[in-house]
C-alpha cells in the first residue's frame, strides 16, 4: 500500500502566545484551499540546455524559462493561438524528444491512483498546428519515439501506433486486449498501485521496435464494489437498484496476472515474445529503453520480492542477457525499483545491501563502477552528468528527519549542495549547470531558490511570504521536535503541537496521529509533516481546541537504515503498535499531559495500527479513530502484503496478528470510518472487523461514506469526515 497521499504538506510558524491575537481556525478553513502554498511546479528541464518548460500560472500557455535567470524565454504553446483544432483548456503536456512537438492532454478522467484516460492532441511548435492524436476515443500513456516521429498509446487494453510522417496513419498493434482479461502496455491494478507506475510500453532507441509488457489477468479473482446513486457525483443509473464495479484484485496468496514481454517490428509488423527468464508467478515491474537500439531492459522480480534482475533484451532476436542480479535480505524496497536510472552507458541502482540505501553505478554490461553513500540512506536520485561523472542525489546523512542535496564526484569526493537544515529537494537543468532547490522545515512553508551546480543561490523563485503571514494570522501552532527511548531501549523521533496559551501547570489531553507503514515517515523536519495537508492546518485546529497533538515514527518507518525499517518483516503491526503504546506511556510521564486522556488515530495503514495499538494489551488509549484500515492482511493485495509478510500459507502466525483476532482486547472508545467504494482497502475489512467487535460485545461507532474511495472525498465529504473525528475526540477526551 502506498502511503496515503492525502498527507501533503505542513505549515508551521512561530508560536503565537495569545489566542486573542489570531483568528481561530474552522474546519471550513482546513478543508478549503486557504492555506495552499504557492508552488513552482510542472517544470520540465529541456535536455542539454539550461532552460525548462512549464505551464503558465493562468494554465493557458506552455512557456520556457531560464534556470539561470528565471526569466521567460519563449511561448511554446498558447491555447488561444493554434492552427487547426481548437481547445479551451488543457491538463498537461509531453514534449517530444527532439523538442519540435508536444502532446497536449485534455479531458482527463482518472481511473486509479496513477492511471487515466485523456484526449490528446499533437502540437507542432513551429507551425502552431494542433491536431487530434486519434479519432478512436480517449487514450492512455501516449509515448514518443526517440525521433519524435511516432506515438504509441493504449486504448481499452490494446496498443496503437501513430506515424506522423505518414499523415498520422494509425495502426493497431495488439488485438487481444479485453477488460478484466488481457492488458497490453499498461499495468493491472496491483502492479500500478504497488510498483508505482502506469506505463509498461517503450520504443527502442531508433524507433524501429515497440516493446511492452502484457498482463493476462484472466485467472485473477474479481472483487466487486457495490455502487449507489449517491451525490457529488450522482449516478442516476443506480437510482432504483445498486450496480457493481468489478475488477481484478489479487489478494495475498492468490493468483496474480501472468506477465510476458513482447516486441513489435514496426516495418514488418511482426510480433515476438521476448525470452525473459521469469518465475511463473514472478513480476515485471518495469520495461525501459536504452541508448542502444538492440537493448531493451526488462526488470523481473520473484514473488517474495527479495530478488530483482535487470535483463538486456534484444527486441529483434528476443535474446535476454542478465545485467544485474540484486538479492537483499527480506525484500527489495519498491522505492529502489522506482529510482533506478539509465543514463547513457550507465545504470544507477539504489540498494540497501550494505544495511543502508546506497547508490551503485554500473556500466551497461553490468559491471560495478563505483559505490556512493555511507551509513545513511540515499532517498532520491536526481541524475548523472555523463560529461563530468558527477552523481546528484538526496540523502538523510544528517539524520532521519532531515534531507540534503549532495553531489558525488568521479574521484569519490562528496559535497553537500544545500545549506539549511530541514527538507531539501532538487530539480536539475538538462545540462546540470543549475538546479531548483525546494526547502522547508517544521515551521516554514516552501521556499524555491535557483542555484548553481555548486549550490550557490542565484535567485528566489517563490518564498510563500503571504502564506507565512496568513498562517500567523490564524494562529498555527509551532511544531516542536522531540525524541525518547522506549522500555525496550529503542529511540524514537516525534513532533508535538501544544495549544495556544499553553500552561505548563495544567494537564492536557493528547491526540496521537501516525501512519507507521513500512518505509514511511510522518516525523520529518518539513512542511509536509502534518496529518491532513494544508500545512498541518488540521493539527493546529485540534491544538486550538485544547489538545496536544503528537506524532511518533515507530519501528518499521524509513530514513534510519534497513535494520530499523525491516524489523517488522513477517509480523506487521506487532512492533508498530508496541511503539505507539510506548509513546503514550512516555507522554503520560510529562507533567503537562493527562495520561488518562490520550487518543490515537490514523488512515489506511495508520488506521490498521490504530486498531492494533488499542488492542495491544496495555490500556493506554481512551479513544481512537480508524479510517479505511486493513483489518486482516489476507484481505489486502498480493504485491504489497507478500513483500512484507509472504503468503498466508507460508506465514500463518504472522497473518494471525491482526485487529480481527485482537477484537476482544479492544480498549477505549472507537470510531470506524470507511468508503463503500474503496478499491484499495476494500470495505470488506471494516465489515468483518465490525462483526468481530459485535461478537466480542465491544461498543463502537461506524461511519460509511457512500461511493467514496480510499481518499474519502468529494462534495462536502472531507469536511464531514474531519468534523466527526474532531467531535469524537472532543466528546471522549474532554
Amino acid at each position: 500500500m502506498k502511503r496515503l497521499i492525502l498527507i501533503c504538506t505542513t505549515f508551521l510558524m512561530m508560536f503565537v502566545s495569545s489566542a486573542s491575537a489570531a483568528q481561530k481556525l474552522t474546519l471550513a478553513d482546513v478543508t478549503s484551499s486557504k492555506f495552499a502554498p504557492k508552488v513552482v511546479s510542472g517544470i520540465n528541464p529541456i535536455e542539454g540546455t539550461d532552460n525548462y518548460a512549464r505551464i503558465s500560472d493562468d494554465g493557458k500557455r506552455i512557456v520556457t524559462y531560464s534556470f539561470k535567470t528565471g526569466r521567460e524565454q519563449s511561448v511554446l504553446f498558447d491555447v488561444n493561438n493554434t492552427m487547426g483544432e481548437k481547445i479551451k483548456s488543457f491538463d498537461g503536456y509531453t514534449m517530444s524528444p527532439d523538442g519540435t512537438r508536444m502532446l497536449i492532454q485534455t479531458k482527463t478522467n482518472y481511473i486509479y491512483r496513477r492511471s487515466y484516460t485523456a484526449v490528446h492532441y499533437i502540437y507542432t511548435i513551429a507551425s502552431r498546428k494542433l491536431e487530434r492524436l486519434s479519432d478512436g476515443g480517449p487514450q492512455q500513456v501516449p509515448t514518443w519515439s526517440a525521433d519524435g516521429q511516432q506515438v504509441a498509446f493504449v486504448r481499452e487494453g490494446n496498443i496503437f501506433l501513430v506515424k506522423l510522417l505518414y499523415d498520422n496513419a494509425e495502426i493497431q498493434v495488439t488485438k487481444d486486449g479485453k477488460f478484466n482479461e488481457v492488458i497490453n502496455g499498461i499495468p493491472d491494478w496491483v502492479n500500478e498501485e504497488e510498483f508505482g507506475f502506469n506505463r509498461a510500453l517503450t520504443f527502442n532507441a531508433d524507433g524501429t521496435m515497440l516493446c511492452w509488457i502484457r498482463y493476462d489477468e484472466s485467472k485473477v479473482k474479481t472483487y466487486s464494489l457495490q455502487m449507489y446513486k449517491g451525490m457529488r457525483p450522482e449516478h442516476s443509473e443506480y437510482t432504483d437498484y445498486p450496480g457493481f464495479y468489478s475488477y481484478k484484485y489479487p489478494k495475498a496468496g492468490q493468483d496474480n496476472s501472468v506477465v510476458t514481454a513482447w516486441s513489435y517490428d514496426i516495418k514488418s509488423r511482426k510480433t515476438l515474445r521476448l525470452n525473459v527468464p521469469i518465475d511463473t508467478d514472478g513480476y515485471m515491474p518495469r520495461i525501459k529503453s536504452t541508448v542502444d537500439p538492440n537493448r531493451i531492459v526488462v526488470y523481473t522480480m520473484n514473488r517474495h520480492q527479495d530478488q530483482l534482475c535487470l535483463y538486456a533484451v534484444n527486441p529483434r532476436t528476443t535474446v535476454a542477457q542478465l545485467l544485474i542480479k540484486e538479492s537483499v535480505p527480506k525484500y527489495v524496497q519498491e522505492s529502489a525499483v522506482e529510482a533506478i536510472k539509465f543514463v547513457g552507458n550507465n545504470i544507477l541502482l539504489p540498494s540497501d545491501r550494505s544495511g543502508y540505501m546506497n547508490l551503485y553505478v554500473y556500466n551497461m554490461n553490468g559491471k560495478l563502477q563505483r559505490t556512493i553513500g555511507g551509513k545513511y540512506d540515499i532517498t532520491e536520485v536526481y541524475g548523472f552528468d555523463a560529461k563530468t561523472g558527477d552523481v546528484y542525489y538526496q540523502a538523510a546523512a544528517l539524520g532521519a528527519t532531515d534531507r540534503q542535496v549532495y553531489v558525488s564526484h568521479k574521484n569519490g569526493k562528496i559535497e553537500r549542495l544545500t545549506d539549511a537544515e530541514g527538507w531539501n529537494s532538487a530539480l536539475f537543468s538538462g545540462d546540470y549547470q543549475y538546479f531548483i532547490n525546494t526547502w522547508s522545515d517544521y515551521n516554514t512553508p516552501y521556499v524555491y531558490t535557483t542555484r548553481t551546480r555548486a549550490g550557490k543561490v542565484i535567485s528566489t523563485l517563490q518564498d510563500n511570504r503571504e502564506l507565512r503571514q496568513t498562517i500567523k494570522d490564524y494562529g498555527f501552532c509551532k511544531r516542536e521536535a522531540f525524541s525518547f527511548t522506549t522500555s525496550e531501549g529503542v529511540t524514537l523521533n516525534g513532533w508535538m503541537l501544544r495549544p495556544l496559551n499553553f500552561d505548563a501547570s495544567k494537564r492536557y489531553p493528547v491526540i496521537m496521529h501516525q501512519y507507521s507503514g513500512p518505509g514511511s515517515q510522518q516525523v520529518k523536519n518539513a512542511w509536509s509533516a502534518g496529518s491532513m495537508g494544508q500545512g498541518g492546518a488540521y493539527d493546529s485546529y485540534l491544538a486550538q481546541q485544547g489538545f496536544i497533538v503528537v506524532s511518533v515514527d515507530g519501528r518499521g518507518t524509513g530514513g534510519r537504515g534497513a535494520e530499523f525499517e525491516k524489523c517488522t518483516y513477517l509480523n506487521l503491526g506487532d512492533l508498530e503498535s508496541r511503539d505507539q503504546v510506548e509513546t503514550a506511556l512516555y507522554l503520560g510521564t510529562l507533567p503537562y499531559v493527562d495520561k488518562d486522556r490520550i487518543g490515537i488515530w490514523g488512515w489506511s495503514y495508520g488506521g490498521f495500527n490504530t486498531l492494533m495499538s488499542m488492542s495491544e494489551g496495555r490500556p493506554v488509549f481512551r479513544a481512537g479513530v480508524s479510517i479505511a484500515p486493513p483489518t486482516n492482511w489476507r484481505f489486502y493485495d498480493s504485491v504489497y502484503t507478500e513483500r512484507y509478510m509472504r503468503t498466508p500459507k507460508e506465514n500463518p502466525d504472522g497473518y494471525a496478528t491482526n485487529p480481527i483476532e485482537r477484537a476482544s482486547k479492544l480498549h477505549g472508545a472507537l470510531l470506524l470510518c470507511h468508503g463503500t467504494a474503496d478499491d484499495n482497502v476494500h470495505p470488506q475489512n471494516m465489515y468483518e472487523y465490525s462483526e468481530a467487535l459485535v461478537q466480542a460485545d465491544k461498543d463502537f461507532r461506524e461511519l460509511l461514506y457512500t461511493n467514496r474511495n480510499h481518499g474519502i472525498y468529494g462534495g462536502n465529504t472531507r469536511n464531514h469526515l474531519l468534523r466527526q473525528v474532531a467531535q469524537f475526540f472532543m466528546t471522549e477526551l474532554k
